[in-house]
């Protein structure tokens, strides 16, 4: 029997809503974050006519079920390839402690806050991977303080996380709304051993716990700074203990190998 998976419940997915609706070809949808919180055009309806939609995280499950009540709603989670992102050098081989930010410049990343955090800690060197329309506005607040790299090719990030002591990732929920579920690079640092920073906002909470990093409330650079300091202040043994427990983690609930089974599982029917 065929079957139609859309990837984004936005445009794609309204028109293989009307097809499906036409030719009886039934379709599924995984659903991200900008289409279910910025822009839900038809989204209950698209969801509700779907054999099954799929999200990457419990709040987003938690919304769309709420939203659409008669949708059958899976969690599918973005998952990691252990095999690539896995360290060729020991974690931690830097005199000067580095932390890393990876994401668009732009609010709903709460780079602006990692930045005031940034210039609390003059001992630490900060840099952030990623382009967009917040970028001059963050240079001009981090002056020298802070590394702007532009936008990065997947293999140079990579090895980026592999230099870095830890990563921030201070999410916030923008003032339209916009905000991320949960950022794929928290997974991949976590599988490059890297413990983790990061706000107590969308779905982060799900991921990044005490044994392996530290929430913050969102939009505070004190405690973002806070939380920065306390854990490059542990041992480095203790750091690195903490990064394989993250790797071993979110190889057992992140890989991209099983959850794509999972995906190919609920398409056949099973």
């Amino acid at each position: 029997e065929r079957h139609v998976h859309v990837h984004f419940a936005a445009g794609a997915a309204l028109d293989w809503m009307r097809i499906a609706a036409i030719a009886g070809i039934p379709y599924s949808v995984t659903a991200h974050a900008y289409e279910i919180f910025m822009s839900p055009a038809n989204l209950r309806e698209k969801l509700e006519r779907a054999a099954f939609a799929t999200t990457g995280c419990q709040y987003n499950v938690r919304h769309l079920r709420a939203l659409a009540p008669r949708a059958t709603v899976h969690e599918i989670v973005m998952g990691v390839d252990g095999d690539r992102f896995t360290r060729s050098t020991p974690y931690g081989q830097s005199d000067e402690p580095h932390v890393v930010a990876v994401g668009r410049l732009v609010e709903k990343k709460g780079f602006r806050y990692l930045v005031e955090a940034a210039l609390r800690l003059p001992a630490v060197r900060f840099s952030i991977v990623g382009a967009g329309p917040l970028e001059a506005q963050l240079k001009e607040l981090a002056g020298e303080r802070v590394e702007l790299l532009g936008a990065l090719r997947p293999d140079e990030i990579r090895r980026l996380l592999e230099s870095a002591d830890l990563l921030a990732m201070p999410c916030v929920v923008a003032a339209n709304g916009d905000r991320d579920s949960m950022p794929v690079v928290v997974k991949e640092a976590l599988a490059m051993e890297v413990p983790v920073v990061a706000t107590d906002e969308v779905g982060l909470p799900e991921l990044v716990r005490p044994e392996w990093g530290r929430l913050v409330p969102p939009a505070d650079a004190p405690a973002l700074a806070t939380a920065i300091a306390d854990l490059l202040a542990l041992p480095h043994e203790q750091r690195a203990a903490m990064g394989r427990a993250g790797r071993a983690h979110v190889l057992a609930a992140a890989s991209v190998r099983r959850e794509t089974e999972k995906l190919t599982r609920l398409i056949g029917g099973g």
